[in-house]
């Protein structure tokens, strides 16, 4: 069943594998079909190598048990579901452990927006979440790096198509869009802002971004007026 998502998935999973943000079985990706409310996503510690369509597992979102697959899904489950739990205009999500975007995570801090690059697509500082307290990590630690990544969005009130992506302290980073393949854009570009802001701040630690440069680089390629690209043609 659903095999046009399986292999969308599937694919999504193997171009992590191909830019380079994942290496041996680091990292995950999971795709949607709202309309049965399933999720498609890689198996737990299986290799890209040769990774097929049909080892996609898919997953009920409203009770997580697994409705075909002949692997366990990821151990990052629980959090994937959370996300589409509260986030409906979802339709893909990543998880990686892309080495500058680890960098952040681990000191615990956002990726700022520094530049216009960071601009086009993230609208604003990547944030980092809190860390988890014991009590979260021996309960149910996936599902509550879901509910942190909630937690940490809504109260700063980040729409989160206007910022695709977080690091969660000391994990890493969760991408997302309106697909699979979108989340994996995001992650890529993710790691590649996150690289840039490293070095950039160690050349100037109180280097900054204009927010009217900020806003014009987002809004010229996002919402009603966005005119960059062939869109209009």
């Amino acid at each position: 069943m659903l095999e046009a998502l399986k292999q969308t998935v599937c694919e999504a999973n193997l171009e992590l594998n191909r830019r380079g943000v994942v290496i041996y079985t680091w990292g995950n990706v999971s795709g949607i079909d709202r309309a049965s409310g399933i999720m498609a996503i890689k198996p737990s510690g299986v290799s890209y190598d040769n990774m097929k369509p049909e080892d996609m597992v898919l997953v009920s979102i409203e009770t997580g048990e697994t409705v075909e697959g002949k692997w366990n899904p990821s151990s990052d489950t629980k959090t994937h579901l959370a996300l589409y739990r509260a986030f409906p205009e979802l339709g893909g999500i990543t998880h990686t452990h892309s080495t500058h975007a680890i960098v952040f995570a681990q000191a615990g801090r956002d990726i700022p927006a520094l530049g216009t690059t960071h601009a086009d697509y993230f609208y604003g500082d990547i944030p980092c979440t809190r860390e988890l307290t014991k009590e979260e990590v021996e309960s149910d630690y996936e599902l509550n790096t879901g509910n942190v990544i909630i937690e940490t969005l809504k109260a700063r009130q980040i729409d989160p198509l206007s910022c695709p992506g977080i690091v969660v302290k000391n994990h890493g980073p969760f991408t997302w869009g309106k697909d699979a393949n979108a989340s994996v854009y995001h992650a890529v570009v993710m790691e590649q802002v996150a690289e840039m802001a490293l070095k950039t701040l160690l050349l100037n630690p109180d280097a900054s971004i204009a927010q009217y440069v900020l806003d014009k680089h987002y809004f010229r390629k996002h919402g009603p007026n966005a005119y960059y690209g062939q869109g209009g043609k």
